[in-house]
């Protein structure tokens, strides 16, 4: 049952494994780092205030948002498997599909959503809406955002440690695990 006055540690512990799970920022550092590349840099505090607002107004209005606009949840999902798609052909194959980005727009898309707030992660936090108290799936998004904007703060030395020859297949592996994710999203939502 749940419970609306108090801070469940296990409840938390959950939300927050579960979510970071979802998110995954230390599999995106190759997005991340290609995205900087791009722009020249990533706004770490604008990206990771834009996710957070994103997850809490889902969380709170995530139903009702998609019902007004006229869309499900699968189609969402659906519209950032393609998205995700793209980043991870550009990724393996090493074309650009995207124009150049201003720096504002790459920290808010690709990074902000679907990276990091995207269709995985909202859907997510609807399913966890109803098993667990909704202070403690707040308190798990913010755990999840400060360690966010960590990665994202560090990036340059995260570069610097994987090197290049590391870059280039963490790279290319997780372009097939991105171009991997779209498709299963792509399938899951579709039915196919």
């Amino acid at each position: 049952m749940k419970d609306y006055l108090v801070f469940d540690h296990k409840q938390i512990l959950s939300v927050t494994m579960i979510l970071f799970a979802i998110i995954d920022i230390i599999g995106s550092i190759p997005v991340v780092i290609e995205l900087r590349k791009k722009a020249g840099h990533i706004q770490s505090e604008k990206a990771t205030i834009v996710s957070l607002f994103l997850m809490i107004l889902f969380l709170f209005l995530g139903t009702q948002l998609l019902n007004i606009i006229g869309l499900d949840v699968a189609s969402f999902a659906i519209a950032g498997s393609f998205v995700i798609f793209f980043i991870a052909m550009e990724m393996i194959l090493g074309v650009n599909f995207f124009k150049e980005e201003i720096p504002e727009t790459v920290s808010i898309v690709p990074l902000a959503f679907p990276l990091i707030a995207g269709a995985g992660t909202m859907t997510t936090l609807l399913s966890l809406k109803s098993e667990y108290a909704t202070q403690n799936i707040l308190v798990g998004i913010v755990l999840n955002m400060v360690f966010v904007y960590f990665v994202l703060k560090n990036v340059v030395l995260l570069e610097r440690l994987l090197g290049k020859s590391g870059l280039n297949i963490l790279r290319k592996a997780f372009g097939v695990i991105l171009l991997a994710i779209a498709i299963k999203l792509f399938r899951t939502n579709t039915g196919i």
